[in-house]
């Protein structure tokens, strides 16, 4: 199965349909009815539609198995079609679309085989999603011109003696997002340093400036002592996301300090040195940080 433990649970939400066709107008009258000699047809394919839902991961071997939370199951009768309507939604790190519309599969397969002895003209048609929401792609982003920079807070990576790999990672992270590189740097952990850096890259107009390094708890670890005070606004939720992110993947993340504030219009966030704990700490917040940059555009042009 395709791995997905760096993503996030976000509520998804998905609807898929079938479309049953039957060749007279009196099978449409014994549903209504009542009158089908194997059962309540509705009733029936409803419960079977349900036992596809949960059963999904055990009939396509690259489902993951996932709480199912709701399933709503829905008939509307046009002329000699039923259309069906099957939605589920889940809190999860993946989305259910294939559950649905396995949900949908089912249920029309369901009222084929519970109509088939008084109509032999059945068909089962246009199994298709009709809709999703949830994950990565509801994140549509209006502002197209976000520019990052990079500033790597190490003495040792500084003095040529260490190679940056947080840096690097944090780059790549922000290029999937289309984010332009406005700089990358390496300095040392020198508060005058990393105060420097920041209100030089705030006059530019740079969008983001991250730091990578100098959040743990050794004597040098100075990133967050130099960036609070000229933070005018900290944003609490991602330094919250960030952590709890990082907590689910390794126990040590309780000890990073990663900041997050903005100065002007510009985001500041300070991450961890390792390249773990910068990747993980990205891959917690984006692309949903970047709405930040649509709602800042909105105020200035309100």
């Amino acid at each position: 199965m395709v791995d997905i433990t760096h993503k996030s649970n976000t509520l998804r939400i998905a609807t898929a349909q079938a479309i049953v066709s039957v060749s007279k107008q009196e099978t449409i009258d014994a549903i209504e009815n009542n009158t089908v000699p194997k059962g309540n047809v509705f009733e029936m394919s409803r419960a079977a539609g349900l036992l596809a839902v949960k059963k999904t991961p055990e009939i396509l071997p690259d489902c993951h198995p996932l709480p199912i939370e709701y399933t709503g199951i829905s008939y509307e009768i046009n002329g000699l079609n039923i259309q069906i309507s099957c939605t589920i939604k889940t809190i999860y790190k993946t989305g259910v679309e294939v559950e649905a519309m396995h949900g949908a599969s089912v249920v029309a397969l369901n009222l084929y085989d519970m109509l088939k002895p008084i109509d032999k003209g059945i068909e089962i048609n246009t199994i298709k999603l009709l809709s999703k929401k949830g994950g990565k792609s509801d994140y549509t982003l209006k502002n197209k011109n976000i520019t990052a920079s990079v500033i790597v807070c190490s003495d040792s990576i500084s003095d040529g003696k260490k190679e940056d790999r947080s840096g690097k990672t944090i780059i790549e992270e922000l290029k999937k997002y289309d984010v332009s590189i406005q700089e990358y740097t390496v300095i040392p952990d020198e508060i005058d340093a990393i105060q420097k850096q920041l209100k030089q890259q705030v006059s530019q107009g740079t969008s983001i400036v991250i730091y990578t390094g100098g959040t743990g708890l050794s004597t040098r670890d100075q990133t967050p002592e130099a960036l609070k005070p000229l933070l005018d606004r900290t944003i609490p939720g991602i330094e919250e996301t960030i952590r709890r992110y990082g907590q689910d993947r390794m126990a040590y993340a309780m000890l990073s300090r990663s900041v997050a504030g903005m100065v002007g219009e510009t985001l500041v966030m300070a991450l961890p040195g390792s390249t773990a704990g910068a990747r993980e700490s990205m891959q917690a917040v984006f692309p949903a940080i970047l709405h930040l940059f649509d709602i800042l555009k909105g105020a200035t042009h309100s």
